[in-house]
């Protein structure tokens, strides 16, 4: 997945939601479990408190005590963070653990039997939560109010919450792991109509099918239908240009015939100068005029478009094999198995005629065409024991007009269709010396296997 990828962002996006979502819960669960903590703090400080109260006494000189002390040792222990304090009005009873400090209680004013509670700073700096109550003490006791308070370290409950957090934390890491475990999955199965919204165009771009289809959920299906709909206008836009090239051909043929005959009463009346003149312009308008049909055919082509290479081939060569310049040659053809092109019957047939009767004009005594696989393209390699083309000549003979014998027939247009065709369906055309003769390859994309057009 690259960083473009909607899966990669999907996931991503998941998987942040599930780290903030978990990291909330964290801190939602830490805080209710500090507030359990704190009620079964403030409840055992209740116990303590009943405790102290139940055990206040009067000695014969008539001082308050503590007849016992609370059941906890801690309360024994110097600085220990449970702490409690008796405020008789002439005085403070309090713990050992608080040694030579007091509980700062803020000024409060509590009925009887009335308890408060308060976060207040303690000795060694504690922060203390701490439980008061106001008691009215009997007549025996003196009678009297007293203000009895306990305390505890706060940061027992804060140890307690984090010892809690860290016990909860492998277990949500394996939550976290799952729910994007899952979350994958949902991408995955959420992106599959894209996969074959995928699958459908590249089965169209390799011809072995027309249409994307249907057979995908409701979201999906009207972005199929439009598809659809653009490839059907793409086969009306094909079809009406080959029939405006058509239309084309036809108008000009008759003109161009008219033209024909012309010339020849010229060479029969002995005006043999303009009738030549007459005769290269009109060869160069044949020609032109079939470049530019070509070149509309190629451009509104068919996308799914294939070739049977070997039946183009045998096709081709049993035309150009019956012309003048062709039945004096030994004619060889090499071909690789199921050797199926993406390129038009017609715009093959166009190219390879081209480059036969090209090989036909200027061959000695034999051509030879090899076809051969080469990964996912194929190459049409067609030799001939001709002179050749001078070096500094091959460049510029896919160039429209190039030509090497200005005093043969033609314009100078066979290479250029050529490579024009080659370019429209993704291959090339590469043309060099073969030392003898002159050699031209034509290669082109393969199609996948499917029956081929």
């Amino acid at each position: 997945m690259t960083r473009g990828s909607l899966r990669l962002r999907l996931l991503v996006a998941g998987a942040a939601s599930i780290l903030i979502a978990l990291g909330v819960s964290v801190l939602g669960l830490m805080f209710l479990f500090e507030r359990h903590v704190e009620r079964r703090v403030e409840a055992e400080l209740g116990v303590f408190l009943d405790q102290i109260v139940s055990a206040l006494d009067k000695t014969p000189e008539g001082t308050l005590v503590l007849s016992r002390d609370p059941a906890d040792p801690r309360f024994r222990v110097p600085l220990s963070g449970l702490y409690w304090q008796v405020d008789t009005g002439d005085g403070l009873i309090r713990s050992r653990s608080l040694w030579d400090t007091q509980l700062q209680l803020p000024a409060d004013e509590l009925s009887n039997a009335g308890v408060h509670r308060h976060r207040i700073d303690g000795p060694a700096g504690q922060r203390l939560i701490t439980l008061e109550r106001s008691v009215l003490l009997p007549t025996p006791l003196g009678g009297g109010k007293i203000r009895a308070a306990v305390a505890l370290d706060a940061a027992d409950v804060t140890a307690a919450t984090m010892a809690f957090a860290a016990d909860l934390l492998p277990y949500l890491a394996v939550f976290a792991l799952v729910l994007i475990v899952a979350a994958y999955v949902q991408v995955s199965v959420g992106l599959r109509p894209l996969a074959a919204i995928r699958r459908r165009l590249a089965a169209i771009g390799e011809g072995r099918t027309s249409r994307v289809g249907t057979g995908f959920p409701d979201e999906i299906l009207p972005l199929a239908r439009e598809l659809d709909g653009l490839l059907e206008a793409r086969e009306m836009q094909v079809e009406r240009a080959r029939a405006r090239a058509a239309d084309l051909a036809h108008g000009l043929k008759t003109p161009l015939q008219v033209l024909i005959g012309d010339v020849n009463r010229l060479r029969t009346k002995g005006e043999t100068v303009i009738a030549d003149e007459i005769d290269q312009v009109v060869d160069t308008m044949q020609r032109h005029v079939e470049k530019e049909l070509v070149r509309a055919r190629v451009a509104a082509g068919a996308l799914d478009a294939t070739a049977d290479v070997a039946s183009v081939i045998e096709r081709v060569l049993s035309v150009v094999g019956r012309t003048p310049e062709g039945a004096k040659l030994n004619w060889s053809l090499d071909m690789a198995d199921k050797a199926v092109a993406r390129v038009d019957p017609d715009d093959l047939a166009e190219a390879l005629g081209n480059l036969l009767e090209n090989a036909a004009r200027h061959a000695r005594s034999r051509v030879v065409t090899t076809v051969r696989l080469q990964g996912q393209m194929l190459s049409i390699r067609i030799v001939d024991d001709g002179p050749g083309i001078p070096e500094d000549r091959l460049a510029e003979m896919t160039q429209r007009g190039a030509r090497l014998d200005s005093a043969g027939d033609g314009a100078g247009l066979g290479l250029a269709i050529v490579q024009d065709i080659a370019e429209a369906w993704g291959g090339n055309l590469q043309i060099s010396n073969a030392g003898p003769g002159f050699e031209a390859t034509l290669a082109l994309e393969r199609a996948s296997s499917h029956s081929p057009a």
